[in-house]
């Protein structure tokens, strides 16, 4: 529905240096579409590259009247608050950018096409409201058709949840298609589809089905594909963290021929909520068995996919901190370590040939 060449102004609102942005700054780094503005009123004026690391020209304005000069068609929610509802900041914006005639795409758990207020905007032929975190329609249950596709599916798998697994898939597709490979990304939360155009959300998913939305996902992108095609399916949740149940249905649904594990250099305890009891990180041979323990079962073709590289996280380091990690993590577990983000992503996606 989001295609590339929709021009799109991201709704951030105090979203550019935090987390609760992270939807939008993955777009920003991600999408290939044009990007307009930025509505961020803490923001305003200021360089995006300064506020964000970025590097690219996009105006941060104050409001949706200033955003409207630069000609968007589609405004996206960039932010994912607590609790997925939208700020009531933002809530002016929303219903002047549909009453401007622009269409609206968001990924939160509120659902901004039953808002009364909302709703109650007459939309003109062709304008939409996507709400992309919704079980898609004529589910079923997983029986394992992607095992008989021919291309290969990398699934990525983490120690923890958000540690980049969504960032990983992304630049090594960005270094797949530079080298003129057909590289497909299959996106599995809300930024992810919002930077690709489709996929399936799966914290929306009833859990009976999850799996099944995953297969009919991985089935649509490898339409067409080949022995040559590469499939990157975003990982979601991870096997360590007490609250998460996403990995096993991105398994069964995805049928691997490979696993990339992403980890958070240092990152010793899985991150919850405050107060909760804490719970460590296995040594990551211990969760690389695990995994690829999982990712052999319920399998028609016999295959036992191994996890081939390790994307290493190493944001919050400096230069000299990051290769050490890596080197110790190489030397621990014999693996191609490898921060794609800050060392590029050839050598990453060599290891998983």
């Amino acid at each position: 529905m989001l295609s590339a060449q929709r021009p799109v102004v991201l709704l951030q609102h105090g979203g550019l240096d935090n987390l609760s942005g992270k939807t939008g700054l993955a777009m920003l780094r991600y999408r290939s579409g044009p990007i307009v503005a930025v509505i961020d009123p803490a923001h305003a004026g200021a360089s995006l590259e300064a506020v964000t690391g970025i590097q690219r020209s996009v105006p941060v304005v104050a409001d949706l009247e200033a955003a409207l000069a630069c000609g968007p068609e589609v405004a996206v929610v960039g932010l994912a608050p607590s609790g997925g509802r939208l700020p009531l900041e933002m809530r002016r914006d929303v219903v002047h950018a549909l009453q401007a005639g622009l269409s609206l795409a968001s990924g939160l758990h509120s659902r901004l096409a039953d808002d009364p207020e909302f709703a109650a905007v007459a939309l003109a032929p062709g304008q939409w409201i996507w709400d992309l975190r919704h079980e898609p329609p004529e589910l079923d249950v997983a029986t394992a058709r992607s095992a008989a596709l021919p291309c290969r599916r990398v699934l990525a798998v983490g120690s923890d949840m958000a540690v980049g697994k969504m960032s990983a898939c992304l630049e090594l597709q960005r270094e797949g298609q530079r080298q003129g490979r057909d590289v497909r990304f299959v996106g599995t939360g809300q930024a992810g589809i919002l930077i690709s155009g489709h996929g399936v959300a799966l914290d929306a998913v009833r859990v009976d089905y999850a799996a099944g939305a995953v297969e009919a996902a991985v089935l649509m992108a490898a339409e067409g594909a080949t022995a040559e095609t590469l499939v990157l399916v975003e990982g979601q949740g991870s096997l360590c963290h007490p609250g998460s149940t996403a990995t096993l249905p991105l398994m069964r649904g995805s049928q691997p021929t490979a696993l990339l594990l992403v980890h958070r250099a240092g990152q010793t305890h899985v991150r919850t909520r405050p107060g909760a009891v804490p719970v460590a990180i296995p040594p990551l041979p211990e969760v690389i068995a695990a995994n690829e323990a999982l990712a052999a079962l319920a399998r028609p073709d016999g295959q036992h996919p191994k996890v081939r590289a390790i994307c290493l996280n190493t944001a919050l380091l400096t230069a000299e901190q990051a290769e050490k990690e890596r080197a110790s993590l190489q030397a621990l577990t014999g693996l191609h370590v490898w921060d794609p983000v800050r060392h590029g992503s050839s050598g990453l996606l060599a290891a998983l040939d």
